[in-house]
């Protein structure tokens, strides 16, 4: 019997003699997942983010001035991963010169999310084997997995055996790839938990207790959702302008917390596009940063879809929303 494989990876009958075949294979495939549960990452999950709550009553008590800046280390560690780990060395749509990969390689450790080597090498799995076992947040798997239940197992051996297959000599060629894996948990502790909370502390007097709690804590627990978000809930809920065939969606709310990568169903349709959307600055502070960093002369070489593109795209294989 035949069996034809969608984009999303998945098979689907031609007709009613393969529903059996289908199944079959269906619950295989369920069986086949690793169900051992890592523990330690549940714990360590849960006081995390008992933590972010306890945190939230500190605010009213703290300064000003650190609610600012926990903001702004919001901002630093978004960056780390969207205009670092995700669009500069996961796609490589735009390149930086060095003093602009130390400051992302340095974020990245802010966003304590993986080595720029390991999030990088799992995103391009994501892309090329999307919605399959291969796909280490697989949104097949139903919204808690995508969003954090993917950290509670341990890896499915599709993961580890075809995230073996990719090309990933350029992540190893970078010195400052290479560096930031290699001191990769020094660095998260003086940029994710140290320096959020002596700043604060030393410049204005703020407390070590609610610099911790809202620097460090909140602050690292709301980005890890956000980026998560875009995992779960930009796989599943919204329209498809581009590519109706896949899952990856058009998500407002993730776009406005992820600072513009909730544009999903155009990045998964254009990986390459630098600004990881058709509109370029809106909504879109990822953009302006790798922009701006652009006219400091800093980075370069910006990939883009043309407008031409993207029409016939939307025209062929969208789904009439946009």
């Amino acid at each position: 019997a035949k069996s034809s494989c969608n984009v999303a990876g998945r098979y689907e009958p031609e007709g009613a003699e393969n529903h059996e075949e289908t199944e079959a294979k269906s619950k295989d495939a369920k069986k086949s997942r690793n169900r051992c549960i890592v523990w330690r990452n549940v714990i360590l999950m849960f006081l995390l983010h008992t933590g972010a709550l306890y945190a939230i009553i500190l605010i009213p008590k703290a300064h000003p001035f650190t609610w600012i800046w926990s903001y702004m280390c919001f901002i630093v560690t978004a960056l780390g991963v969207t205009a670092g780990a995700h669009r500069l060395w996961s796609h490589r749509s735009y390149k930086a010169k060095l003093p602009l990969r130390i400051f992302l390689a340095a974020a990245n450790s802010m966003a304590f999310q993986n080595d720029i080597f390991e999030w990088s090498r799992d995103h391009r799995a994501h892309h090329k084997y999307s919605e399959t076992d291969a796909d280490p947040h697989n949104a097949v798997r139903g919204f808690f997995f995508a969003h954090i239940g993917w950290l509670f197992v341990r890896k499915h051996k599709d993961v580890i055996e075809k995230g073996k297959r990719l090309d990933v000599s350029d992540l190893l060629a970078d010195p400052v790839v290479v560096f930031q894996r290699k001191y990769y948990k020094t660095s998260v502790v003086v940029m994710c938990f140290l320096l959020p909370t002596l700043v604060p502390w030393y410049f204005w007097g703020e407390s070590i207790w609610n610099s911790y709690f809202l620097a460090s804590i909140l602050r690292y627990t709301i980005s890890l959702n956000v980026a998560w978000l875009v995992n779960s809930a930009a796989h599943m809920y919204g329209n498809r302008p581009y590519d109706r065939n896949i899952n990856p969606r058009e998500n407002r709310f993730v776009t406005l917390g992820a600072i513009g990568e909730g544009f999903h169903n155009f990045h998964h349709t254009f990986p390459f596009d630098y600004s990881a959307s058709e509109f370029g600055l809106r909504l879109n502070p990822t953009t302006c940063f790798i922009d701006l960093m652009c006219w400091l002369g800093l980075a370069g070489s910006r990939k883009k879809a043309t407008p031409e593109m993207i029409k016939a795209r939307k025209l062929r294989t969208g789904d009439g929303s946009a």
